[in-house]
């Protein structure tokens, strides 16, 4: 298994995970650690402990086939809807959406700018939302934010041959860091993709072709019960009739990954929107939320999107 993926490179890779938690992630022994170390897996040893790079443990996990490893269970959870009816993705759904600004080493006052969500040009509303007030350190950002979903199937035949070349060209999805992921050259001749790299190389394909196209950043909505930041992008892309359509290239091919029954979900991924996913204002290799204090760390955005009762 180790083998056969392509681990973060050191540039880009974070070993702050202690081997305690790769054995609860893979739901495996320190002899397990010991045959995944010999075959490359990464690692730093710091006062005799092994520590481990996040993405490198959950894509094993995903790939491990054991059914038992926590990345394995969580992304069959995840994809639970997709086998569905896809109708209940296409009407409105309300989240309260809560997003927590930290600038690490900061204590001056100085304005924050957040890439909002941007629904309301996709049928959505938004209630609240007020921006962050300047401020030193942190700050926040909460709305009530309605998703909608409509079918808007691709039209155009070239638009579709290029984003079935990309599905079929075998690429492995991989849990990557989102710097990484902007050099979405290094990732896809590493023969891995994932959500923004996948959405800026089919954008840059769709602009080759002679489209108006552009990668977006956005937030999936209902991950394990909301609590979690999940990385998302996808592209727009202005179609032969005149309309912009969604090409959520990543869920479509994770979908394809991980259930067999998930065809309808897989076109709707093909031009549609759909109520799980909030755009934002960000572009799809840009920052959230960006702290003009002159920190040299960057501002660390962290979403807590729930389901609305």
């Amino acid at each position: 298994m180790a083998s056969s993926i392509q681990f973060i490179p050191a540039e880009y890779s974070r070993t702050d995970q202690p081997e305690s938690v790769a054995r609860e992630m893979l739901r495996c022994a320190s002899e397990d650690i010991d045959r995944l170390v010999d075959a490359g897996l990464p690692f730093d040893r710091r006062e005799g402990v092994r520590h481990f790079d996040v993405n490198d443990l959950y894509t094993l996990g995903m790939y491990s086939n054991s059914t038992r490893t926590q990345p394995e269970l969580a992304f069959r959870m995840l994809f639970r809807f997709a086998g569905r009816p896809v109708d209940d993705l296409l009407r409105d759904k309300a989240w309260e959406f809560r997003v927590q600004l930290e600038c690490p080493e900061c204590d001056e006052v100085a304005p924050w700018h957040f890439e909002a969500p941007d629904v309301v040009r996709f049928g959505g509303r938004l209630e609240g939302g007020a921006a962050p007030e300047p401020s030193a350190g942190s700050a926040a950002y909460a709305a009530t934010v309605t998703t909608t979903g409509a079918r808007t199937p691709l039209v155009s035949t070239e638009l579709r041959r290029l984003t079935h070349e990309y599905l079929d060209a075998g690429y492995r999805w991989q849990m990557i860091p989102v710097a990484m992921q902007a050099d979405y050259e290094l990732v896809h001749g590493l023969g891995a993709t994932s959500c923004i790299a996948a959405s800026l190389l089919l954008a840059e394909r769709f602009r080759t072709a002679g489209y108006k196209a552009e990668a977006k950043r956005g937030w999936f909505c209902g991950v394990l019960g909301g609590a979690l930041d999940l990385p998302h992008a996808c592209v727009e892309v202005e179609d032969d009739d005149g309309r912009l359509k969604t090409v959520d290239i990543a869920k479509a091919q994770l979908a394809a990954r991980l259930s067999s029954d998930t065809g309808d979900f897989q076109e709707l991924c093909l031009g549609s929107i759909y109520n799980k996913v909030i755009p934002s204002t960000a572009s799809g290799n840009a920052s959230f939320g960006h702290h003009a204090c002159g920190s040299p760390l960057p501002a660390q955005v962290r979403a807590d999107i729930r389901s609305a009762r």
